[in-house]
């Protein structure tokens, strides 16, 4: 489960400008190599320890970020309902200093949000420099759940115009160019599908009804999108095809098995904030000349 950053690339990320198709990626992935014959829970183990140390890699990561002041890091997470987005959040950041990372979760838009671009309330709640933010969800919904459901587009007050592919190419090439924009001023951008399979949604779906404990997870809207299954496989691949840049490319994760989800987003968040090559900002001789006064005053006090 240690893969090794090029690895990772090879296996999972997206490549910009090349032929794409999800049947290639497994959702039931669960490991290579010498992982390949480990029985499930041995495998489990050993992704479980791996995520543990990545969990404080993760945790001296971020500390430099925010102590570097230079860079801010998005993590995008789109995927079918049940993928795991929200267990993924909670154990890759549970090392992770609260008030270094935000979450933002978004709904349906509001009529504010109508009002403006369809990035605009994305802008809003991106990361500050120095900071993480994970968008569960995000401007991909746009080019998701609205291709989808084009009719929702009568609803986004928009001009009149054609509504067919050249439309959605557009959509494509202004979300690349407000990534480029992004990573250019120094934001370092994951993006991340968590790869479900149908089967496995709807084991999850019937241990949610089976478990009274698990009863509010469960949504009659998320069955009924279950419906498109086929139409947002279609759209995910057109999205990640279209999207998947150098600046901001797209890695397809597993998602069958929680425990090779998380401990693959860990060590490749991990890794990619340490190829940024951050250092902790230098002291200036004057910040050394007030270090060693200040060194002298507290050994002079009681």
């Amino acid at each position: 489960m240690a893969l090794k950053y090029p690895d990772a690339v090879r296996l999972f990320q997206v490549k910009p400008g090349r032929k794409f198709s999800l049947k290639q990626h497994d959702p039931g992935w669960a490991g290579a190599g010498e992982f390949k014959d480990l029985r499930k829970d041995a495998l489990k183990a050993r992704a479980v320890k791996f995520l543990e140390a990545n969990v404080d890699e993760l945790a001296a990561a971020q500390e430099l970020l925010y102590a570097s002041d230079i860079h801010s890091v998005l993590i995008v997470l789109q995927a079918m309902d049940a993928a795991g987005k929200d267990g993924t959040i909670k154990h890759v950041m549970s090392g992770v200093n609260p008030q270094g990372c935000q979450v933002f979760s978004f709904k349906k838009p509001s009529d504010e949000d109508l009002d403006h671009n369809f990035l605009w309330r994305y802008t809003k709640a991106l990361p500050e420099r120095g900071r993480i933010g994970i968008f569960n969800r995000s401007y991909y919904e746009d080019v998701l759940v609205v291709r989808v459901h084009p009719e929702i587009l009568d609803h986004q007050k928009l001009p009149p115009g054609d509504r067919g592919g050249k439309f959605w190419d557009a959509r494509f090439d202004d979300i690349n160019r407000f990534e480029r924009h992004l990573a250019r001023n120094g934001t370092l951008i994951l993006k991340f599908f968590l790869n479900l399979s149908k089967k496995e949604q709807k084991r999850r779906f019937q241990a949610r009804l089976d478990d009274e404990d698990k009863h509010w997870k469960f949504s009659f809207g998320d069955l009924k999108e279950r419906a498109y299954w086929n139409e947002y496989q279609a759209a995910f691949a057109d999205a990640l095809k279209n999207t998947s840049t150098t600046w901001a490319p797209w890695w397809v994760i597993p998602a069958d098995h929680k425990f090779v989800t998380r401990a693959l987003v860990a060590g490749i968040t991990t890794a990619s904030i340490k190829r940024l090559g951050l250092k902790r900002p230098s002291v200036t001789a004057e910040q050394k000349r007030l270090l060693t006064r200040a060194r002298r005053e507290l050994n002079r006090g009681k």
